[in-house]
């Protein structure tokens, strides 16, 4: 299988819990909280924001894209195969997820107040994209 390389992004207000998006990252897809850095920022109205950020490579990649092609739904996949060229720049797949959602333990797609994900496989023909990401998504599902 070609490089992997998930990147996970998640900005945590105030009045939300941290504690159920590590929890919820652990249940649904075995991450543990050490893989995740944390920044503390200060937002536009003076409030305090957590930045939650996870790189992961080689098997635990794979592994998260396994767990996470394995929640969603047909329907769900379809639309990300679907909308691959869109969703996709300089070899990285974007997904937004529900935060919401989420915590209740179920993926649900969301643009706005979202998590982020990133998948990175190099790709050195962009008109290679759908058929790589396609081929990726197949062999670990």
């Amino acid at each position: 299988m070609a490089k992997l390389e998930v990147t996970i992004d998640v900005i945590v207000h105030a009045t939300e819990d941290l504690g159920k998006f590590y929890e919820s990252f652990n249940e649904m897809f075995g991450l543990e909280e050490e893989v995740f850095s944390i920044s503390h920022v200060t937002g536009h109205f003076e409030n305090p924001i957590t930045v939650l950020r996870a790189k992961i490579t080689k098997k635990l990649a794979i592994r998260f894209l396994e767990k996470f092609l394995k929640i969603l739904s047909e329907v769900q996949k379809s639309e990300i195969i679907n909308e691959i060229k869109e969703r996709t720049e300089n070899s990285t797949l974007h997904i937004r997820l529900d935060k919401q959602e989420f915590i209740r333990g179920r993926l649900t797609f969301k643009e706005k107040e979202a998590i982020k994900l990133k998948i990175h496989t190099p790709i050195y023909n962009k008109k290679n994209t759908i058929k790589v990401f396609s081929e990726i998504f197949q062999q670990v599902n």
